[in-house]
């Protein structure tokens, strides 16, 4: 875990005032008669009221000149008692306060030179200009490091710009193509399905007319393009608009297994557990789970018997779909665009998925999704794998009535 930057700050500048404090409580022994209590009071008061530099410069500025000020006046030490008006004066002229800098530069010079002058006159000139040269430094200095700040602050703020106005156009981009599929495929995919729809209805009509008993895959054919038209609309609001409407969830589960038993397939549901509304991808996920197993079984398990269990448990939902297929125990999978589609859902949501044929004969699909688990699509759009090709999003019914 990273410290506050601001208590990292804090520290940092009390050990540096207390260093200065220090070195100039060594200097004032070691430049002449040992310094008085007062005299190493104003050092101290002075030197440690640099710690708040950053917080009140001004405040630290006053305080620090005033001090060393009383120290020159009673103690007349050398130029090193200038050092921690340097510091005030360089901190003042970073956060800005360059006049009020100057006015106490030159407060204390004078100061200094008065009691410099009196104490000693020989070479006092010199020591005062070599003090104002220090000090123009300090104020220089302190200027250089504010426009330093100030360019480091807008470089910062430029390369958050330029980094928004790429999400923005990253987000436009996908918008735009958003757009172009939701066209291509209102222009295809629903035209074809309105076709099968309209046929598949018109033959039923004739079929009454002339009193004739309606084919059961007919029907299955007429409910499922219906099926699949209401899906492919909300596909298509999907795609045009930010907002995802839930479409499909375990709570259709009762309606894939009538229109599997109308297309002859056997189906039986089971529930474990206490059934509840889960979060929106892991319900849509458990839902396309069982209806891609359900087509698997209309296209390559003769409409076997299958089972479908769902499993609600406290940190996860299971999903199972076995069927009495001819899968032989122990034969090879070769995975196609169902499964990996199944597959690629499942991890995205951080669980597991396991499909392989039964040791009695038949194929089994178990999925394990946590509740709690990943995102797989943190906006909460339904992405690529809501929007994949006839073979995901098939209607098993459907399937097996074509």
């Amino acid at each position: 875990m990273q410290a506050d930057p601001g208590l990292r700050h804090a520290l940092l500048d009390t050990v540096l005032a207390a260093l200065i404090a220090g070195a100039v409580t060594l200097a004032a022994y070691a430049g002449g008669p040992s310094p008085g209590v007062p005299d190493v009071l104003l050092i101290a008061a002075g030197s440690l009221a640099l710690a708040g530099h950053r917080r009140a410069p001004r405040t630290v500025l006053v305080v620090t000149t005033l001090c060393m000020t009383g120290y020159v006046v009673h103690d007349r030490p050398g130029s090193w008692a200038a050092f921690p008006v340097l510091v005030a004066v360089h901190a003042a002229a970073r956060g800005g306060r360059r006049r009020a800098g100057v006015v106490a530069g030159a407060l204390f010079l004078a100061v200094f030179f008065a009691a410099d002058t009196a104490g000693s006159p020989e070479g006092s000139v010199e020591r005062s200009l070599l003090l104002l040269g220090w000090f123009l430094c300090a104020g220089v200095t302190g200027l250089i490091d504010k426009n330093w700040q100030a360019y480091l602050r807008q470089t910062e703020q430029r390369a958050l710009e330029a980094e928004r106005g790429r999400e923005e156009a990253a987000l436009r981009r996908a918008g735009e193509e958003r757009l172009r599929i939701a066209r291509e495929l209102h222009d295809t995919l629903t035209h074809s399905i309105s076709i099968v729809k309209l046929q598949a209805g018109v033959a039923v009509h004739l079929a009454r007319k002339r009193g004739e008993d309606v084919p059961p895959a007919l029907l299955a054919i007429q409910e499922a393009s219906g099926e699949a038209m209401r899906e492919l609309r909300s596909t298509l609001e999907v795609l045009r608009t930010e907002e995802r409407e839930p479409a499909a969830g375990l709570v259709r589960v009762g309606e894939l297994a009538g229109r599997a038993r109308a297309a002859g397939i056997p189906v039986s549901v089971t529930v474990i557990g206490e059934q509840r509304e889960l979060r929106p991808d892991v319900d849509r996920a458990a839902y396309r789970i069982v209806q891609e197993a359900l087509t698997n079984v209309a296209r390559h398990a003769d409409r076997a018997p299958t089972g479908i269990r769902l499993d609600y448990g406290a940190d996860e939902v299971a999903v199972t779909v076995e069927d009495d297929g001819p899968a032989a125990p122990g034969g090879p999978v070769v995975p196609g665009t169902g499964l990996t589609g199944m597959r690629e859902r499942v991890t995205a949501l951080g669980g597991t998925l396991d499909t392989a044929p039964r040791p009695c004969g038949g194929f089994s699909v178990h999925a394990r999704i946590p509740l709690q688990g990943r995102r797989a699509y943190p906006d909460e759009r339904a992405g690529l794998a809501d929007r994949a090709g006839p073979a995901e999003a098939a209607d098993p019914a459907a399937v097996e009535a074509l």
